[in-house]
């Protein structure tokens, strides 16, 4: 596209223009950088003015080289697929192992290190674009994937869409790491969650699903009633012991393909409350169990050991092998088409 939108904010190492779009509703502020479609920052009320609750970086640079996929859209497939291998249509295909013996967010390239084209943009509104051809990380299937960011009010949805030429998996999701005391004041263990989730899919040490849903009733995974995320984070619960803290995939309440309350979460120190709804089966809550102290972020922020959470919003993990799951295979010529929203309001508890 000829017409240029947002602002210069660097060069890929492979020559690549990336631009960051910023949008602004009076209520939020959202700066999104075409490398990854990236959340770099989201800018929300809290009690003592207004509140950045995402961790990122200020160069492109630190995007392409550090891990973590710091606010990235992740694909074609969210979280992991086991040994880098899935049977489709009676044919085996084979993925990058990216994460030890498995395969991770897509692989060594995957969407959330691919620039993407801005498609439209408006102030409270952007539409990203992205040709993901046949073969990609040995994924079959020419894919073309749009993902909306908007602003109405105090809520963030991102709109999700794909349509392939050939049967795939697809899962997609953002990846932001949130702090809702504000991305720079470290871990977030006193910060309170809610899922609203009844059950999850128990893994093993390498985070690949067993194939079971078990209840979350009488477990640490129990988080239907607000809970700080650090008092029961590291219970000697095999779960936790084998994800260091919170890395699991829950199932939402409710009926698939309808929207519905995933989480809630919220801090005392800003008063910030988020909501989360979406009309997707799953959603990964992860602690930023692996984030190493001393990582330097954006505006000289150090981020560490547990300094966010994610909840990505998701297909369950290893879907393509687990067939008691739900199907994560878009079909030739059908539409992927998935929302998540983040509703932001202040608490005064």
């Amino acid at each position: 596209m000829s017409k240029e939108f947002g602002v210069p904010f660097g060069i890929t190492k492979s020559g690549e223009e990336v631009r960051e779009l910023t949008l602004d509703n009076g209520v939020l502020e959202v700066k999104i950088i075409t490398f990854g479609a990236t959340v770099r920052t989201l800018t929300v009320p809290g009690l003592e003015g207004p509140t950045d609750v995402v961790l990122g970086y200020d160069t492109l640079a630190e995007y392409e080289e550090n891990g973590g996929f710091f606010g990235a859209v992740v694909g074609r497939y969210a979280n992991r697929i086991a040994k880098g291998k899935f049977t489709l249509n009676g044919r085996e295909y084979t993925l990058a192992l990216n994460d030890g013996p498995n395969h991770l967010h897509g692989g060594n390239v995957g969407y959330s290190h691919r620039v993407w084209t801005v498609e439209e943009t408006a102030p409270d509104k952007v539409v990203l674009a992205l040709d993901s051809p046949d073969g990609e990380e040995g994924y079959p299937g020419h894919l073309q994937a749009r993902v909306t960011y908007a602003l109405d009010g105090n809520t963030l949805s991102i709109h999700y869409q794909a349509v392939s030429d050939q049967d795939t998996p697809c899962s997609l999701t953002n990846h932001s790491y949130f702090n809702l005391s504000g991305h720079r004041s470290g871990n977030v263990l006193d910060q309170e969650i809610q899922l609203c989730c009844s059950s999850y899919t128990p893994a093993d040490a390498a985070s690949i699903p067993l194939g079971t849903v078990k209840s979350v009733e009488g477990t640490p995974m129990d988080l239907r009633s607000f809970t700080p995320i650090g008092a029961h984070i590291d219970e000697p619960f095999q779960q936790l012991v084998w994800g260091h803290g919170y890395d699991h995939n829950f199932v939402v309440d409710g009926q698939p393909g309808t929207m519905r309350p995933v989480a809630a979460a919220r801090s005392r120190t800003t008063g910030i409350i988020m909501e989360t709804e979406t009309d997707g089966p799953g959603v990964q809550l992860y602690t930023a169990n692996f984030v190493k102290d001393g990582h330097k972020g954006k505006g000289g922020a150090v981020y560490g050991f547990r300094h966010g959470f994610c909840l990505e919003t998701q297909y369950f993990p290893d879907t393509p092998n687990q067939a008691a799951f739900p199907s994560a295979t878009l079909k030739a010529g059908e539409r992927y088409d998935q929302t998540t929203s983040f509703r932001f309001s202040l608490w005064e508890g």
